[in-house]
């Protein structure tokens, strides 16, 4: 079995929270998706609420406290991201847009990224088009093409076999075969020397 690295974003601010519950019903599709292409996925689980303070702490003062570094490493190792995100008046929320702020522009580029959002109700489904779909873009990720929206009607007894159910399999099929064709993720050491000591000598 091949072995990769899942990260999941969740943007929920309670707890418990719709946006977590839909973050796990897409990881563990994910895991269950890739297992039948023979990968093993390693999921890590980021709840940005615990890191609200971290995060203006950064954005003020450009450096990230230790927590926050830890979550900022783990999606730059990542293999594969799932992100999900409560709607808040017809856009995603600050929280969520101020962690993708404080990440370094190249982290995301040709990295495999399911998106997904919660509403109270459906009228909000266009955001992952209209809002979502373009931030990403614009951070070169390799957007998988469904995405998965759950309005509160969505968690009724039928959700389970129901139209979310699909949505969710396709989405997290889609993302493990865009991980499982992917060479693992390499980061590279920015403290590491590119040049031996002898080379490094010559030069002075």
């Amino acid at each position: 079995m091949k072995q990769r690295t899942l990260v999941v974003i969740s943007a929920g601010l309670s707890q418990p929270s719709s946006t977590r519950l839909l973050a796990d019903q897409l990881s563990a599709a994910a895991g269950a998706a890739a297992a039948r292409l023979g990968v093993t996925l390693d999921v890590q689980v980021v709840e940005l609420r615990d890191l609200a303070h971290e995060i203006t702490d950064h954005m003020l003062t450009g450096f990230a406290p230790a927590s926050l570094k830890q979550a900022q490493d783990a999606v730059a190792a990542a293999d594969g991201l799932i992100t999900v995100t409560p709607v808040f008046t017809a856009g995603y929320s600050g929280l969520y847009k101020s962690f993708f702020d404080v990440l370094d522009k190249d982290t995301l580029a040709d990295k495999p990224v399911l998106l997904a959002a919660t509403a109270g109700t459906a009228r909000h489904s266009l955001v992952l088009e209209h809002a979502l779909r373009p931030l990403f873009a614009y951070l070169r990720a390799a957007v998988v093409p469904t995405a998965v929206f759950a309005a509160s009607d969505d968690w009724g007894a039928d959700s389970v076999e129901g139209p979310l159910r699909g949505r969710i399999d396709r989405a997290a099929a889609e993302l493990a075969r865009e991980i499982e064709r992917r060479e693992p993720v390499t980061v590279a050491d920015p403290f590491a020397l590119t040049a031996g000591f002898e080379d490094l000598m010559k030069n002075l």
